[in-house]
């Protein structure tokens, strides 16, 4: 299916003229024709991956109170950065977004460059955030594709190849749709269509822009698109933490994770590899920190990554003030966990360990 030159300008008109009337209000956007604030735009793209509008308000409005301009957030601290993004997941979006920050301005003198090209040279800017920053921040002739835009233009043109196989011709249909007129508004306006009436179940067709030209509407399978295929089971990992308590003072150590790697430069409390299921226990007691008198606690933790589930089992033990001090690490009261950035399972391991007595 293939659309006319004057039928793409009809498509056009009426996708822009609906975003006009119906576009959704959020924090980092400006009112359409207006050019918003680029580094408002990249931070929103940055905390949007994987996560929902609704999560990430409260996230940027801390933020920008914290960190008003780029340059800002280039002077934090990277512990700062990574406590502020607790809750948000996939730390390296924090890690790199503070890298991009520094980048932005020590070598650009606090200016986002304003082409595709020169975004993609910045870390953690990969093709869809360039193409996004690009055309909403800079008004660049440049067609984003995020689920939202996947889910419209696969109905729009009834494509029937299961993602993720589908997406190059996805983004060759969107990019031949795309304007040259306020190509920004119109990505946006494709993206709220699919957030609010193109929507992954029971979409409101009657009331879509698009519907008479909807090729996935008239046969009947729009509700269907896109196809996705069969994702294979997640893998299932254990591994030990370990929750060491100061004997004179009741402080629990905690400490750094690697800068590379799962949860980069978080902290943590000590802990073993995560292994496959299988593991021996003794493997990975002997990743414990220090020997000692451990007491298993009842119960595992649980939590799910992207692509595996774990299964901790809390060991708890109480060292002497001398012993403790030979240790690597911080120690800290309960209270004072709050002011080191744990990821979600570390919190739940605190939890779990907090019955230990």
């Amino acid at each position: 299916m293939h659309f006319t030159n004057q039928e793409i300008h009809r498509l056009n008109r009426s996708m822009l003229e609906w975003y006009d009337r119906h576009h959704r209000t959020l924090p980092w956007r400006s009112e359409p024709g207006d050019l918003p604030n680029p580094y408002h735009v990249w931070l929103s793209e940055i905390m949007l991956q994987q996560t929902t509008v609704q999560t990430v308000g409260p996230y940027f409005h801390a933020f920008l109170q914290r960190w008003p301009t780029v340059t800002d957030l280039a002077r934090a601290e990277l512990d700062d950065v990574l406590h502020g993004w607790q809750g948000l997941g996939y730390y390296a979006r924090a890690r790199n977004l503070h890298k991009c920050a520094k980048v932005v301005a020590n070598d650009h003198n606090g200016v986002f460059p304003d082409t595709e090209e020169g975004l993609l040279k910045l870390p953690g800017i990969g093709p869809y955030t360039a193409c996004a920053v690009a055309a909403i921040a800079f008004n660049r002739h440049a067609s984003p594709v995020d689920g939202n835009i996947e889910r419209v233009i696969s109905r729009l043109f009834a494509l029937e190849t299961p993602l993720p196989d589908v997406k190059p011709e996805i983004k060759e249909k969107s990019s031949a749709l795309t304007p040259s007129d306020r190509p920004g508004d119109y990505a946006q306006a494709l993206m709220d269509l699919g957030a609010t009436i193109c929507t992954p179940r029971n979409p409101a067709c009657g009331i879509c822009p698009w519907q008479a030209d909807c090729e996935g509407r008239k046969s009947g399978i729009a509700p269907d698109l896109p196809k996705k295929r069969k994702k294979a089971a997640k893998p299932t990992r254990v591994g030990y933490a370990f929750w060491i308590r100061r004997e004179d003072d009741g402080r629990i150590l905690v400490r750094r994770r690697p800068e590379k790697g799962l949860l980069g430069g978080l902290y943590e409390v000590p802990g073993s590899d995560w292994r496959a299921i299988e593991a021996p226990d003794e493997v990975m007691l002997s990743e414990a920190p220090i020997t000692a008198k451990w007491s298993e606690l009842e119960g595992a933790v649980g939590h799910t990554f992207t692509h595996f589930h774990l299964n901790v089992t809390v060991l708890a033990t109480t060292l002497p003030a001398d012993q403790a001090d030979q240790m690597h690490g911080s120690w800290t009261t309960i209270d004072g966990l709050a002011d080191f950035a744990l990821p979600t399972v570390m919190k739940k391991i605190v939890r779990h360990a907090l019955t230990y007595r």
